[in-house]
């Protein structure tokens, strides 16, 4: 068995609370790294130690890797956990850490290396006799070659970014028109998100869903799949609300998903925590989609219905344990909404300012890493939380979601708390009924009583009586002036 008495955790914001977390409950000592800007942060103080890794800027900061790697040399970590995002899925990353002599808490380079490529992820699953989207056998290096395919497969297709994933460099192609210059702007996407404009062509499926299947794999050969999480609410590519288990999968295709899901798993030699996607069609039929090589954004939903801890699960395996867990059928539901900085009424442009008011609901998980007077800051990804509710069936978690998220007060940036309220509300949610294609027309909310009361304290002012403005700046809403 390997030791680690030490982490440092690579990342920041709620996922770098969420991990500090399992490891003080664990006895693990943890270590946080900071930019500039994150110097009071909630991660920083969720963690027993800390050391600042340079400016705001990722670039300068949480994605310099030789620096993560001197800061875990300096505080004698003995592993580090990448978290999601940053240099999670670098395999290069996860050389370096083993070169170091530092424990990575993941997969090998190899699999992430094998599983970050389209193209060998594609062939992996074929290999495995996993089934794929009918389209091109390996990556496509001229517009010349992508043209070919795509009139050979017929619209509509999806081309896809060979080198990378997480929704970068993909474009739906539904129509001839425009055809070559369409191709070349996918192709100059690719290269300028992955260094790399080669592409694949897949038939595009729709409608379909997005099933995805939470793996655990030990380096003792056993590879477990956990129920299934239905990821099909999304934008731009980016999931919204997740829940587990999904509305549409029933036993037997559950055992089928799980099934196909540990084959490529075992395939490609994957190790430690790792999720397999698929898309759902309506008549059953399904096909791999990617693998995701880390801990997956909505991993507490997982957790929630199997009763399991994943970081914790992480943590063993990298220090060799032998998994054995039993077959875990689905305990209840679970549903996670992401809530964003952001302005559903500005094209849901990323926001940034200063918290001013901050206060969660009870009966709910929320995972975050805000501090009332705290600084949402432009340098970051805009998640800011994510909240979970479980309950004894769908309806009923879906109901103290809504309810929730009602009574949460986050003051002095824009948020996505009333899209995601009335998103929760539609009859296309409440039904099941959802695709990954579009999402249902959803009207924005006014902000809720709770909010109008935080926003009337922090100003100082009146209460809000009955929906009456007590002042021309109520009508207004949440607003700043500055960038």
């Amino acid at each position: 068995m390997r030791r680690i008495g030490k982490v440092l955790i690579a990342n920041r914001g709620e996922i770098a609370v969420r991990v500090a977390r399992t490891l003080r409950e664990i006895g693990v000592t943890s270590v946080a790294v900071f930019s500039e800007a994150d110097r009071d942060a909630p991660h920083v103080t969720a963690c027993d130690e800390a050391i600042e890794i340079g400016p705001a800027e990722a670039a300068l900061s949480y994605l310099k890797a030789d620096t993560i790697l001197e800061a875990a040399r300096k505080t004698k970590a003995d592993a580090i956990h990448p978290g999601y995002g940053f240099l999670s899925e670098r395999a290069d990353f996860a050389e370096a850490c083993e070169a170091a002599g530092i424990v990575f808490i993941g997969p090998s380079p190899g699999a992430i290396r094998l599983m970050g490529s389209k193209n060998d992820a594609r062939i992996t699953a074929e290999e495995a006799l996993v089934p794929v989207v009918p389209g091109s056998r390996g990556a496509l290096d001229s517009d010349d070659e992508v043209l070919a395919v795509v009139k050979d497969l017929g619209v509509p297709v999806m081309l896809k970014a060979a080198a990378g994933g997480g929704g970068k460099g993909m474009r739906r192609i539904e129509s001839a028109d425009g055809l070559s210059e369409q191709v070349a702007a996918a192709r100059r996407e690719a290269k300028a998100a992955f260094g790399d404009g080669s592409v694949l062509v897949e038939k595009l499926l729709d409608p379909v869903r997005h099933v995805e299947v939470q793996i655990i794999a030990d380096h003792h050969g056993n590879v477990h799949a956990l129920v299934e999480r239905e990821c099909s609410l999304q934008r731009r590519f980016q999931k919204i609300i997740e829940e587990s288990p999904s509305p549409v999968v029933d036993g037997a295709l559950r055992e089928k998903l799980q099934h196909s899901a540990c084959e490529l798993a075992r395939r490609a030699g994957y190790v430690n925590a790792g999720t397999v996607e698929f898309l759902l069609c309506p008549d059953g039929s399904y096909y791999f989609l990617e693998m995701n090589t880390r801990l997956q954004v909505e991993h507490p939903v997982t957790e929630f219905v199997t009763g399991l801890d994943l970081v914790r699960l992480q943590v063993e395996i990298a220090r060799g344990a032998k998994l054995d867990l039993p077959d875990l059928p689905p305990r209840g539901h679970a549903i996670e909404a992401r809530i964003y900085a952001e302005n559903p009424e500005a094209g849901f442009l990323p926001t940034s300012g200063d918290l001013l008011r901050l206060a969660w609901p009870e009966g709910v998980r929320v995972d975050h890493g805000l501090r009332e007077g705290g600084v949402v800051s432009p340098h970051y990804d805009p998640l800011l939380a994510k909240m979970i509710a479980w309950g004894p069936d769908r309806e009923q978690a879906r109901r103290r979601l809504v309810g929730a998220l009602r009574d949460t007060v986050l003051l002095g940036v824009h948020t996505n708390l009333g899209f995601l309220i009335s998103l929760l509300e539609t009859e296309e949610f409440r039904e099941g009924k959802m695709s990954t294609g579009a999402l249902p027309d959803v009207p924005l909310l006014e902000p809720s009583a709770a909010f109008w009361a935080a926003a009337a304290s922090s100003r100082g002012a009146k209460q809000r009586k009955s929906g009456a403005s007590v002042s021309p700046w109520d009508r207004i809403g949440r607003w700043r002036v500055g960038p």
